[in-house]
């Protein structure tokens, strides 16, 4: 029998354990040319990274930790956040054949129900006024059982169905699901992907709080721009615009 990871449709590095996904396979780019899609899968990080600096926790061999690697040079800089929505969607939409509620928290968290599942990382590398490198680092709680971080709202997809998953075939799902929506943005095709993104938003309807430099407030989710803002009208009916990190999700 040959061995799956043979099988894997992705140049597949597999390490026992890295400091950080990212950083490892960044460190490679560096080093020699590097294939697109290369991913690099790890069963533990001692220095795993999150959005605002934040860490992230996963038990040794429990989870999914993988940074793979892009070259979307035909895409300007100011498009960035196109690569951001298809990473989203195929993580979602993978996640969506085990259970339901899955949804984007934006800019790009992915939610069950109102706790976190997985979280993104992307670094991008410029020439010029296009992207040159792509490099995104994701985590995804499979199996954890138990969390013990002071990280508020943690899931796992055992925790919510009481079931064992293998992966790395999940991972290779969610990497097919992203290459597909790649090849749409190779074809200018983005209107499906802005769509479908908006479509699958964490809070997409209703009034919900917030909080932002000046304090709190309840909103609804009008828009999200091509570049990445955030478009919420609050109970005043009053416009407000933020770009990441401007904005807070508060608890209900």
């Amino acid at each position: 029998m040959i061995p799956f990871f043979e099988l894997f449709p992705m140049p597949l590095i597999h390490l026992h354990k890295t400091h950080s996904t990212n950083t490892w396979l960044r460190e490679l780019c560096q080093r020699q040319n590097v294939e697109a899609w290369t991913t690099v899968l790890a069963d533990f990080q001692t220095s795993g990274r999150g959005q605002r600096g934040n860490s992230w926790e996963s038990a040794d061999s429990k989870n999914l930790l993988f940074s793979f690697v892009i070259f979307p040079d035909f895409l300007e800089a100011s498009r960035q956040f196109l690569i951001s929505q298809i990473i989203s969607l195929g993580i979602k939409e993978e996640l969506d054949t085990y259970t339901e509620n899955i949804s984007i928290k934006w800019p790009n968290d992915i939610y069950w129900k109102n706790k976190k599942i997985a979280g993104i990382l992307i670094e991008h590398d410029l020439m010029g006024e296009k992207l040159c490198r792509s490099i995104a680092g994701i985590g995804i709680n499979i199996n954890q059982e138990i969390f013990y971080s002071s990280a508020p709202n943690p899931v796992s997809l055992f925790q919510i169905t009481g079931k064992q998953y293998e992966t790395v075939g999940i991972l290779k799902n969610i990497l097919l699901r992203i290459q597909s929506y790649y090849n749409d943005l190779c074809m200018n095709s983005t209107d499906s992907i802005e769509a479908c993104y908006k479509e699958s938003l964490f809070r997409k309807e209703g009034l919900h709080p917030y909080k932002d430099v000046n304090g709190e407030f309840f909103a609804r989710i009008v828009n999200v721009e091509p570049q990445g803002k955030l478009i919420l009208e609050d109970e005043n009916l009053k416009m407000r615009e933020y770009m990441f990190k401007e904005v807070e999700y508060l608890s209900i």
